[in-house]
């Protein structure tokens, strides 16, 4: 198992909001994270990549223990994020964007190049000495996820990566998430649009109230309309 996540808990002050969260996930694998909002996927990924203190539980990516450390150590450890806010550096350009992502290549792992980026995303090539914050935003959507890449993660974790992004754009975002999974990098996936999250992902676990409520495959999910009323649709 390339990532190991065990009774993971968090709170916002005094608010309990994970409660023992299990999920697994592994090598070259997609993996959805699912839920109606507030049911604490997004606080899951943060809590992971340690932006929220984790009170209870642990994180382990190869064996390592990532519970505790801080952010740039847990991303350094191969955990990469891409945040629902498309935190760019809006005053530097594409290209010095890109640059702020570079870390050396992981041992056995072809490194990830800003050439790669330019190939998946030839409008930032276009863009690459516009500052980031004149961008649209699919194009700074793109732009952090290039980002996230160059650091060379063994997982990527992205939280609602096609929120607000026209049809088309959204699916180039989702044919480059399904190409980087054929280069051994597995996926932590946040998504709202569920045939979306059922289209890409091998397996889907379903959260509700801060804790994992179904795990199985897409199919799984498809029979269990118990469990996406109840969970997953809006009434």
């Amino acid at each position: 198992m390339l990532l190991a996540v065990e009774r993971l808990h968090a709170h916002y002050g005094k608010s309990h909001i994970l409660h023992g969260v299990n999920l697994a996930v592994e090598e070259g694998s997609i993996v959805s994270l699912l839920g109606r909002n507030g049911s604490g996927r997004s606080t899951t990924l943060k809590t992971m990549m340690g932006i929220v203190r984790a009170t209870e539980g642990s994180v382990v990516l190869e064996g390592c223990e990532l519970t505790g450390l801080r952010p740039f150590e847990v991303a350094r450890a191969g955990l990469g994020y891409v945040p629902e806010e498309r935190l760019v550096f809006p005053n530097l350009t594409v290209e010095e964007n890109l640059q702020m992502g570079l870390q050396p290549p992981r041992d056995g792992n072809a490194p990830w190049t800003t050439g790669d980026m330019y190939r998946y995303f030839p409008r930032l090539e276009e863009r690459r000495h516009n500052k980031a914050g004149t961008l649209s935003g699919g194009e700074q959507q793109m732009l952090t996820i290039c980002r996230s890449l160059l650091g060379n993660p063994r997982v990527l974790l992205i939280d609602e990566p096609t929120e607000g992004l026209a049809p088309k754009i959204v699916e180039v975002v989702m044919e480059v998430i399904l190409d980087i999974r054929k280069r051994g990098l597995a996926v932590v996936l946040v998504e709202q649009k569920l045939t979306i999250a059922l289209k890409v992902a091998e397996k889907v676990f379903v959260m509700g109230h801060g804790e994992i409520v179904f795990e199985g495959t897409p199919d799984e999910l498809r029979g269990r309309p118990d469990i996406r009323r109840d969970w997953l649709e809006v009434s």
